[in-house]
């Protein structure tokens, strides 16, 4: 389900529709004539990833740039389109790209998908083979802004994750804002967690993961999970995490000419009055227990608005205790690993990844022999 299919939202007609479809094309093709003229050659890394990158960053600013001018209807049209489209996509390209298979599910009431290896599938493997084990489950609360994407759009990176972990990853559709506000969305996820527990899912192989606002949402489905006294899961995994919604750090506008963010990032429609200082929707507030938090995996880029709220994230971690991985990748923009997975940072995200979920996530295999 993408957010227009819900009966509360407000869609626009279908002509007005085409037309924002066409005003997208424009504004893409517009952005993109734009490159030659900035010299995408030039970077922190070598000619590839440079021009790659400066080629997303353009693509992702004329798309964001567009999008948050439209009304939330136009929005959301336009978004089902843009769903309606991976949904042709995307499962025969990562069915081919990483042997991964898409199915749809509900779980805790909550829509999503799961992606799993085909080798783990009894539609794929033959009776009297061994199918692959699946190491653990991934609860991956997608990226937006809390207020668009939907799990289809993030199926490549889940396959991704699925290739480089050997876990099972269920990308939650929980509601959005502006029809759905704070709290709608973290009591979303804490339903899909507990709909996984409820399914025989060992919260000692579960992780909690997210990116942008799904990592800021992960975090504030940890602070949920502890106040309702739930099991905590192996290890939370963030991707450039919206942590602090106040948006006051140096870096929201000294990096704003380097990220594919837009230089004002909309935080007013998720809140709707609830402070932006608040510890359940900024983790930069909250007071992590360490003898309950995960272990936490961060990732971030050196260049993106969010970097200065990210490192007192992490400071405030590691200063309470909690088992904290953290890596910073210089010259590299919001969500990198999501964008630019053949870049050379995103690859030693992907090999840090891999040695945390073998550390903290995955059965011990001499432990479980021993039983």
């Amino acid at each position: 389900m993408v957010m227009a299919d819900r009966p509360e939202v407000k869609t626009a007609s279908t002509p007005v529709t085409a037309l924002t479809v066409i005003g997208l094309g424009q504004s893409l093709l517009n952005g993109l004539a734009t490159i030659p003229f900035r010299q995408p050659w030039n970077g922190p890394a070598g000619l590839l990833d440079n021009v790659g990158q400066s080629v997303t960053r353009q693509v992702v600013r004329s798309f964001m740039g567009y999008a948050m001018g439209l009304p939330i209807e136009e929005f959301r049209s336009m978004e089902k389109i843009l769903d309606e489209i991976c949904r042709v996509v995307m499962p025969p390209f990562i069915g081919v790209a990483d042997d991964v298979e898409i199915t749809d599910d509900v779980v805790g009431g909550v829509p999503g998908i799961w992606c799993r290896a085909k080798a783990s599938s009894d539609r794929h493997v033959d009776a009297d083979c061994d199918k692959a084990a699946i190491n653990a489950t991934m609860l991956y609360l997608h990226g937006g802004g809390y207020i668009g994407t939907s799990p289809i759009m993030y199926s490549a990176f889940a396959a991704s994750l699925v290739k480089i972990t050997g876990h099972e990853v269920f990308i939650a559709d929980y509601r959005m804002a502006p029809e759905f506000p704070f709290p709608a969305a973290v009591f979303d996820a804490a339903d899909v967690y507990r709909g996984l527990l409820d399914r025989g899912v060992d919260p000692a192989h579960l992780v909690v993961a997210g990116d942008s606002g799904g990592g800021g949402l992960a975090t504030s489905l940890i602070s949920l999970l502890r106040s309702r006294s739930m099991p905590a899961p192996a290890a939370l995994a963030l991707f450039s995490p919206e942590v602090d919604l106040a948006l006051d750090q140096p870096s929201v506008l000294d990096n704003a000419p380097h990220d594919i963010l837009p230089w004002s990032v909309p935080v007013t429609p998720y809140l709707q009055g609830v402070s932006p200082v608040d510890a359940r929707v900024s983790a930069a507030y909250s007071d992590p227990d360490p003898e309950w938090f995960p272990p936490t995996f961060v990732c971030w880029g050196a260049d993106e608005m969010f970097r200065d709220s990210i490192r007192e994230f992490v400071e405030h971690l590691e200063k309470a205790g909690v088992q904290v991985y953290a890596m910073e990748e210089y010259g590299m923009f919001h969500v990198f690993p999501i964008l630019m997975p053949w870049a050379e940072s995103s690859k030693r995200v992907f090999r840090a990844l891999h040695e945390l979920s073998r550390d903290h996530v995955e059965p011990d295999a001499d432990a479980e022999a021993t039983h």
